[in-house]
């Protein structure tokens, strides 16, 4: 058994709305074998992982799965089960999971299951795969060191408790969340220009210099004081001689580290010269410089002031034990250290106590040592200072605190200019005020940990959390910017391409992702297919981004999952015949499935094409309260005619204009003669998506009349739509450069190339090495059909055939086409093969006549064009120039060349 394939699908994706891994696992001499056929497999397995016995399975109870093994089921089944519960057994509970065949390939299994970590995901199928194998050659379950390995991933990759309640309260609020470090508490909330960022407790709003002030102590007390505010007495000290010397000045004194935190180094109630010099030692451990402060008397108190209010106060408890007469302290320790509520440190809501050297001191100034036997009932404190992450305990007391206390610890975080701060004071009470009983400031914190107030041992759990979060975005505002996200099998990138012309006109800084690359305000950050979830994250993490039009490809689903978690508005084109045979999709029910993913994810509204059938089945995908809104040529069409009638709303075309409809209102948007990009609608293709961009920004309530106007200038260009109908001439001859690339596109573009022309329709044609042999010729014959004449290059990428068969596919197409057709009488040979592009261009150049246009498809590059044809001088058609004769005769849905062979349109 081997895994062929992974992938980490980490958005909503076709198998669940969560994160999934996914694999695909060959089980080789284990194909065919069920559970039952090996003798004493299904014991030794649930031997093994006795929690297996838990699963419910298909059944739908628990015990389910046994009984499934029980029956016989297959291998890949079983490591589906196994990878789940291994995760649980590591502390990630996860729960769902599915294993099905792979179509076309004897004994490969695509294994999908959650995950919370991918890297213990990955873990957890290697070590299910082993241990399936393993039983099934009728050798032992080699577990535990696995396991271990899968715990310790885990626990690396664990967030704290305080981290873990911002994070949850930012889930409770819809609030997009992205960790943006593996194995640290540094994460993003919020897309574009809403994000913050938090780490631990620290936010995008905590200031560098306050928390630099925050960590000396020194300077802290001198500011504090400064404000009015009371703090004990000290200074800070290099040597034991200042440090004794300072104790005899004070009386009893607390000597810690200048900039030490989480109570490392601290020793309190120090009162003589040879305590002082313990206390010194330890503290010289965790930095040169210690201070030496007078003690305050009375209890130890965090408050914890967000922005300008006191959030949570609690009464922090020393860690102590009680003695029973017979145990020792580091026995009484090891039983408190039991508590499935304490964990190193802060990975639970306690920390375990731990017998170091502060606690050595600490004992000894109460005359034990961690092997003495306190009396029964004796407390025996372990350490001086009660912090949490020392292994102190926590007492909510936020509706005692005074309100000149609360006032002061307010002031405290403001001076040091802290938007989170926890303010330790020590004072008899904390229900009265601060100065009048002694108390004190004792130190400031600007990352404080929560969980005492999240999960305090007594009291009412305060959601600091929550305070956070809100701290960061107000009522209303949920840190995510609008996002249009685009798919279909053709017009992704022009239709991205023309919302964001939109919106950039409209003032947005707009965030762009399509086949051709990044842009972001207009600017061109990264070139290339950027279709996917990275190039999505890439967008939305931009700090300057207001508004985000991503195309979403096909492949990025399927590999990936969506990048984003949910839209404002989704589109879907159309769903075409292109990628069938990869990735597991091999019908256009199961591509039309796909693509609905950015139904299922729109939040306002999805925009569909009412002309595709698989687009209108798509409309029940949609979440309730998303509207659907179509668009289509015929207003006639039954399923528009009844979405109207029930106060739908739709953009369609009539009379050569666009039209808006609001139940039975309809409005007209713009000509088609004002339209560029659709070159006064002899390229219809360009139509449709011009219909969808008005769809998707009026659903968003952009002024209509604000869009026709944006639209009027956005020209099929080099610079505005490269490779998408972009026009040069020379010499009386017209070159078009698009990247068609599959039969619809290429159908599309020949239909508008008859248009445009009087003369020949010369075709420089190519089609991706991936696609099916059987696609490969519907093409060729496609362009045999529609060109006069005709040259096939093959494009660089031959990862997928041998050099020349591409070309050889598409040729054989042609050739079917020839015999059927016109170009059977001539005589001349009519189809061409240059397996390098620049050599068809120039053969295609070569054989053109002023007045002919040639047709570069599949196109890559702009530059193959130009350095096809060396120093020929190309001029750049401007499309919003083109004369409007023909639009006038045009009929919608005129099928303008001949159908292809073998009847693939009906496929």
């Amino acid at each position: 058994m081997k895994v062929i394939e992974r992938h980490v699908l980490r958005g909503p994706n076709i198998y669940a709305a969560r994160p999934v891994y996914l694999a695909v696992i060959d089980l080789e001499t284990l194909d065919d074998v069920p559970s039952t056929a090996i003798p004493g497999f299904i014991e030794s397995l649930l031997v093994a992982v006795p929690t297996l016995h838990e699963h419910r399975c298909s059944p739908g109870y628990v015990g389910g799965f046994v009984e499934r093994l029980r029956d016989g089921t297959y291998m890949a089944h079983i490591v589906e089960h196994l990878s789940i519960e291994l995760q649980c057994l590591a502390g990630l509970p996860v729960g769902f999971g599915k294993a099905r065949m792979v179509a076309g390939r004897p004994g490969y299994y695509r294994v999908i299951f959650a995950y919370l970590d991918e890297h213990v995901a990955e873990a957890a199928l290697n070590l299910a795969i082993e241990l399936v194998t393993a039983l099934a050659a009728g050798k032992p379950a080699m577990l535990e060191a696995g396991l271990t390995q899968l715990r310790q991933l885990a626990q690396a990759a664990a967030v704290g408790p305080s981290t873990g309640a911002i994070i949850e309260a930012a889930k409770q609020r819809g609030i997009p969340i992205l960790r943006l470090t593996e194995n640290a508490s540094l994460f993003q909330l919020g897309w574009g220009v809403r994000q913050q960022r938090i780490q631990a407790t620290m936010t995008s709003n905590t200031n560098h210099i306050a928390v630099g002030i925050a960590s000396d102590k020194e300077l802290t007390k001198r500011l504090l004081w400064e404000a009015g505010l009371p703090v004990p007495q000290g200074r800070t000290v290099l040597t034991l001689e200042e440090a004794q010397a300072a104790q005899r000045e004070y009386g009893c004194v607390a000597i810690k580290p200048l900039c030490g935190n989480q109570g490392r180094g601290v020793t309190t109630r120090v009162l003589d010269e040879q305590a002082v010099g313990a206390a010194f030692s330890h503290a010289r451990q965790f930095g040169r410089r210690v201070i030496v402060e007078k003690h305050i008397e009375g209890n130890d108190y965090r408050v914890l002031v967000i922005g300008h209010k006191v959030i949570a106060a609690s009464l922090r408890v020393p860690p102590e034990v009680v003695g029973d007469g017979t145990s020792t302290v580091r026995q009484l320790v090891a039983a408190i250290n039991t508590d499935p509520n304490r964990g190193d440190g802060h990975e639970n809501v306690l920390t375990k106590i731990r017998l170091d050297e502060t606690a050595v001191i600490e004992l000894a100034r109460q005359g034990l040592d961690a092997d003495s036997v306190p009396c029964a009932g004796q407390v025996v404190r372990v350490r001086g200072n009660a912090n949490l992450s020392t292994g102190g305990t926590a007492q909510d007391v936020t509706s005692e605190i005074h309100p000149d206390t609360a006032f002061a610890c307010v002031r405290a975080a403001q001076k040091i200019g802290l938007d989170v701060a926890g303010i330790d004071l020590v004072c008899r009470d904390i229900a009265l005020p601060l100065q009048t009983q002694g108390g004190a400031i004792i130190e400031m914190n600007a990352a404080p940990g929560i969980r005492m107030h999240e999960h305090p041992s007594g009291g009412e759990r305060n959601q600091v959390g929550r305070a956070i979060v809100d701290s960061l975005f107000p009522a209303g505002d949920n840190g995510r910017v609008p996002i249009i996200a685009v798919t279909g099998s053709n017009g992704k990138t022009t239709t991205t391409l023309s919302i964001a012309h939109v919106l950039q006109r409209l003032g947005y800084v707009t965030g762009v992702a399509t086949t051709e690359g990044i842009t972001i305000a207009g600017q061109r950050i990264k070139a290339g297919d950027c279709s996917g979830y990275w190039s999505a994250h890439t967008v939305l993490t931009s700090p300057e981004v207001e508004f985000a039009v991503l195309e979403t490809a096909r492949g990025g689903m399927l590999k990936r999952g969506l990048g984003f978690d949910k839209c404002d508005v989704g589109i879907v084109l159309n769903v075409q015949n292109d990628h069938l045979g990869q990735d597991g999709i091999e019908t256009l029910q199961a591509l039309a499935r796909v693509k609905g993913l950015i139904v299922a994810t729109a939040r306002k509204a999805v925009v569909l094409n009412v002309d595709d059938a698989h687009c209108v089945e798509m409309a029940r995908r949609a979440p309730p309260r998303t509207e659907v809104i179509y668009f289509g040529f015929d207003v006639t069409h039954p399923v528009l005619v009844e979405h109207l009638a029930c106060k739908g709303r739709a953009v369609y075309s009539h009379n050569a204009m666009l039209m808006w409809a609001d139940g039975d209102n309809h409005q007209p948007l713009t000509t088609i003669a004002h339209l560029p990009n659709t070159l006064n609608g002899r390229a219809r293709h360009n139509v449709v998506n011009a219909m969808a961009s008005f769809a998707a920004l009026l659903a968003l309530a952009v002024p209509r009349e604000r869009i026709a106007a944006a639209l009027a200038s956005f020209i099929p260009s080099e610079s505005q739509t490269p490779l998408r109908l972009n026009l040069y001439r020379t010499g009386g001859v017209t070159l078009m450069v698009d990247y068609a690339h599959n039969v619809a596109a290429y159908e599309a573009i020949i239909t508008t190339g008859r248009q445009l022309t009087q003369g020949r329709l010369i075709g420089v044609v190519s089609a991706p090495s991936d696609r099916r042999k059987t696609d490969l010729i519907a093409i060729g014959q496609l362009c045999g059909a529609g060109f006069d004449e005709l040259v096939i290059y093959e494009m660089d990428d031959l990862r997928h055939k041998r050099p020349g068969e591409t070309a050889e596919q598409i040729a054989r197409g042609a050739l079917a086409a020839q015999q059927t057709g016109a170009h059977a009488a001539n005589g001349r040979p009519w189809v061409h093969t240059h397996l390098d592009i620049r050599a068809a261009i120039r053969e295609a150049f070569g054989k053109a006549e002023p007045g002919d246009l040639i047709i570069i498809g599949c196109a890559s590059h702009v530059s193959e064009l130009r350095e096809a044809l060396g120093n020929v001088e190309l001029t750049t058609v401007d499309a919003s120039i083109l004369e409007c004769s023909v639009i006038e005769n045009l009929v919608w849905g005129t099928r303008l060349i001949p159908p292809v062979l073998n009847d693939y349109a009906a496929n």
